[in-house]
């Protein structure tokens, strides 16, 4: 029998997005392709850091921290964004 599903690759773990007729324990062959995104491999390395440090926090600034923090940033981000995209 095949089945095809959607997953979503968690903690080390396959997780189908909807239910498998499978019996508990039974043995199955698994092929992965994953479906083009549109992210670059480097996007997705930052993405990885990025949860895995959000992960680890344990206190949320606040709005007003926040926009104090991005404050201090010279320069214009806008300018930083398109820069980045330019070079894709």
């Amino acid at each position: 029998m095949v089945q095809q599903v959607d997953a979503v690759y968690e903690n080390g773990l396959l997780r189908p997005l909807e239910p498998l007729d499978l019996l508990d324990s039974q043995q199955v062959r698994i092929t992965v392709t994953t479906p083009e995104t549109g992210r670059s491999k480097r996007d997705m390395r930052l993405l990885e850091r990025v949860k895995a440090e959000v992960a680890v926090v344990t206190e949320i600034p606040s709005l007003e921290e926040v926009q104090r923090m991005l404050s201090t940033i010279p320069d214009s981000l806008t300018r930083d964004f398109i820069a980045e995209r330019e070079d894709r």
